[in-house]
């Protein structure tokens, strides 16, 4: 049994202060853009591999406004409508906290789909380098959450569990590390195995991510305390359960239409 008492600050200045979950976000894209770069050079290699290049550079400041809009706005909509439509102010203070996974998914999609018709890209290109670095992002901001101490899991005596005391003083499921484990490792090596595959199809990443991810966070969500503000659907789905069945959806009817398209 573990006792949560890590400081979410890690350097603190006074007048600002460096905090583990900023460093998260910076470290994922640079590591992203990073080893995207690497697929396109390993995989992707062709004669335009230089051009693919400097756009999937370009796409990286796309995806930054994309990720901090996007996952806002969805947590605003999702999580907390009615706070913040009486308190409309509120929601640029991000600062604050309260980003969502699935609005940031959603920004992405619609950054990506725009960047690639300016660029004359195709779409799924992008968005299947975007689906096999995205884990290394998620795994840092799962790390990060459980350092902040929140999004914090259901009661349990497992030997392992951990104690929150900002929470309460209750014995709990790390369910932010169990995220960071499905979501972040083994989806990273799921996407990963499937672009190597030689007669690799455009698209199959970014349809099976959609699947794999909603899997695993439903999985997830079993051990995971549902939001105060919301609570359980039915007293028993979650928020994060439901739109995590809709990526599902999403996934099996993108590959029907690519599968479609093929023939």
């Amino acid at each position: 049994m573990f006792t949560h008492n890590l400081d979410p600050i890690l350097i603190d200045f006074g007048f600002i202060a460096i905090r583990w979950y900023s460093l998260a976000y910076i470290f994922g894209i640079i590591l992203g853009w990073w080893y995207g770069k690497k697929i396109i050079i390993k995989y992707f290699n062709s004669e335009n591999v230089e051009i693919n290049l400097k756009n999937f550079d370009d796409l990286i400041t796309n995806l930054i406004f994309s990720i901090i809009i996007g996952g806002r706005l969805g947590y605003v909509i999702f999580y907390n409508p009615k706070y913040y439509i009486s308190n409309p102010l509120d929601i640029i203070k991000i600062w604050e906290g309260g980003m969502s996974f699935h609005g940031a998914l959603i920004g992405v999609i619609i950054g990506t789909y725009f960047f690639s018709k300016k660029k004359n890209i195709q779409t799924f290109f992008l968005l299947d380098i975007v689906a096999c670095v995205a884990p290394i992002g998620i795994f840092f901001g799962r790390v990060a959450n459980f350092i902040n101490g929140e999004l914090v899991g259901k009661t349990s005596n497992i030997f392992w569990g951990v104690i929150f005391p900002d929470y309460d003083s209750l014995v709990r499921h790390p369910s932010q590390l169990y995220e960071a484990a499905l979501e972040g490792l083994v989806l990273f090596f799921i996407m990963n195995s499937i672009i190597k595959r030689i007669n690799y199809q455009l698209g199959t990443c970014s349809y099976l991510f959609l699947i794999y991810y909603g899997f695993f966070r439903i999985l997830s969500e079993f051990f995971r305390e549902p939001d105060e503000q919301l609570g359980l659907f039915f007293n028993f789905i979650s928020m994060g359960t439901l739109l995590s069945v809709c990526m599902i959806i999403s996934g099996f009817v993108l590959f029907k239409i690519l599968r479609k398209n093929e023939n």
